[in-house]
């Protein structure tokens, strides 16, 4: 704790730092350094964050970090709510949907163009939804797991999207999907411009240079740094943006990313620890926010590895966890413990279920019940940056580690630099792995399907888990339109998912931020991917 004469020493700080940096930090329209800045000179937010971006074209990518750029950058044709998941006008100003739910009709903005000066259109929406059904897991890994595959798979939801005239696009489905207008919600299905996919190609993940509709557009990457974007002064919506520039700065610890804050450096903060919120609150100069939590953090274990083929081993890992202790220690009152894969907040959530208690000696037995009865040795593979499901990936992985330790297993914590950890884990090269997941749509399917599907093992279904019986009832649910029916089905999968144990779910956490007290209009979204355009700086 600091004492009372650094606070002042502080605060007179912070006082000069507004006069040297301005509301908005140093960074001028390069992203380097500039000279002092009076009331009136261009706002610059730079926003804190725990880990760099993958990649910055939003169909190729699954982390968060990445679409919290992307977000910025590209728009969908329905968007959410400013904190919900209610599907919402975008780039399409309405849309009509057949009585039978195949048949999608879009009307798209007028008045839109991308950022190198093309027009947004029908074609471009199409364009875009070719490049990705025309994919593979690889290449589009979303796609697959929100369109039940690609062009020619048996499952894949869509059979066409076609131009019906310049500013009205149709899609037809092979069967009805509850969540179609929440998925393509999703950043993921942000429109790219056409001339940019063709010009840019590969070269468009690393440097998105006027390739969106957006409210900004990209300047500049520094790997593991910062990355820059600048105001779209032809942006459609001629009151936005507020903002001139924005800065993504990659600061990996949490403390460290907190002190950027409290010395100017930065001007809001992602992944605040539980246990920093009070300073925040004491600060007159900062100011907290509290991010709608739609979370998941999980240990998972990969099932096609042995010795975690074997349900006996995975729920004896379960029952070998104290849950509440690490929500205890590293959340602060900030989570709740979990028991499914997906939070109380999204509809199908079964509070029936009894969630596996903190039982060694139940572990014990199951183990010695697999043939495990000393115990084996195995990684578990501990998340590099901070997440807004788990603060800090090291700590939780120790305190598992002597968990499993009391019933015999030797666990050697492991880990690699954050695109790599996601790329390996992804090829199931883990015995077991940290992770978590931030909801994308506010459907159950988000979560079930996505995560725990066997459609969508070697995309985002790391534990490389499958269950023909869940795959029937999660296909069922993504088909039924009577929403109290869809609800039951979710409830009878997390029944089987929670007997087969692919995961030990940990905690469902209420993320926080902190921001200059001159930051206005940012609104957190429970996706944890935050729109900017209409936030503002006082000056």
């Amino acid at each position: 704790m600091r004492k009372k004469g650094w606070s002042v020493l502080l605060l007179l700080i912070l006082v000069l730092s507004s006069v040297l940096y301005g509301c908005g930090g140093s960074e001028g329209s390069s992203g380097e350094g500039s000279d002092s800045k009076e009331s009136g000179d261009p706002k610059v937010l730079i926003f804190g964050r725990g880990g760099d971006s993958v990649a910055l074209d939003p169909g190729t990518v699954t982390d968060g970090e990445s679409f919290k750029v992307t977000k910025n950058i590209f728009e969908t044709l329905v968007k959410f709510g400013e904190q919900d998941t209610e599907p919402n006008p975008g780039l399409a100003e309405e849309w009509k949907v057949s009585d039978d739910g195949l048949t999608y009709t879009f009307t798209l903005r007028e008045g839109v163009k991308f950022q190198d000066g093309t027009d947004f259109n029908a074609d471009a929406v199409v364009k875009n939804f070719e490049r990705w059904m025309n994919g593979n897991a690889d290449t589009f890994p979303y796609y697959s797991s929100m369109f039940g595959g690609f062009k020619g798979d048996e499952g894949h939801v869509i059979k066409e999207v076609k131009a019906v005239d310049d500013k009205t696009v149709e899609f037809v489905l092979k069967r009805p999907q509850a969540p179609f207008l929440k998925n393509i919600a999703m950043s993921p299905f942000a429109i790219v411009s056409p001339k940019a996919i063709d010009e840019l190609g590969d070269k468009l993940g690393e440097a998105p240079t006027d390739a969106g509709t957006g409210p900004f557009k990209f300047v500049e990457w520094k790997r593991n740094d910062k990355i820059v974007l600048e105001k779209n002064e032809d942006y459609w919506n001629k009151d936005l943006p507020k903002l001139d520039q924005v800065v993504f700065k990659s600061i990996p610890e949490n403390s460290a990313r907190l002190n950027a804050l409290i010395s100017g450096e930065i001007d809001l903060a992602d992944g605040v620890n539980p246990s920093d919120a009070s300073q925040v609150e004491g600060n007159d100069q900062l100011q907290l926010f509290e991010r709608p939590s739609m979370n998941v953090g999980y240990l998972g274990l990969t099932s096609t590895r042995k010795p975690f083929d074997d349900p006996k081993v995975r729920q004896a890992i379960n029952y070998a966890i104290n849950k509440q202790e690490i929500v205890d220690a590293f959340f602060e009152g900030k989570a709740d413990v979990a028991k499914n894969p997906m939070p109380p907040v999204i509809a199908g959530y079964n509070d029936d279920i009894e969630g596996y208690e903190y039982n060694p000696e139940k572990a014990k037995e199951l183990l010695a019940e697999a043939g495990h009865e000393k115990g084996f040795e195995m990684e578990l593979w501990a998340m590099p940056v901070p997440r807004p499901y788990m603060p800090d990936g090291q700590k939780v992985a120790e305190a598992i580690q002597a968990d499993l330790a009391e019933v015999g297993i030797k666990a050697n914590i492991v880990s690699y630099e954050w695109a790599t950890y996601l790329d390996k884990a992804s090829k199931g090269e883990a015995d077991a792995f940290l992770l978590g997941w931030t909801g994308d749509n506010g459907d159950a399917d988000n979560f079930l399907y996505v995560l725990l599907d066997k459609d969508n093992i070697g995309s985002n279904n790391y534990s490389y888990y499958s269950n023909d019986e869940l795959h029937k009832i999660l296909i069922d649910a993504q088909t039924e339109v009577d929403q109290a029916k869809r609800e039951e089905l979710y409830k009878k999968a997390q029944e089987i998912i929670h007997e087969d144990a692919p995961w030990v779910p940990l905690a469902h956490s209420t993320p926080l931020l902190a921001g200059s007290a001159a930051i206005k209009n940012f609104k957190p979204h429970p996706t944890g991917s935050d729109w900017l355009g209409a936030v503002d700086i006082e000056q």
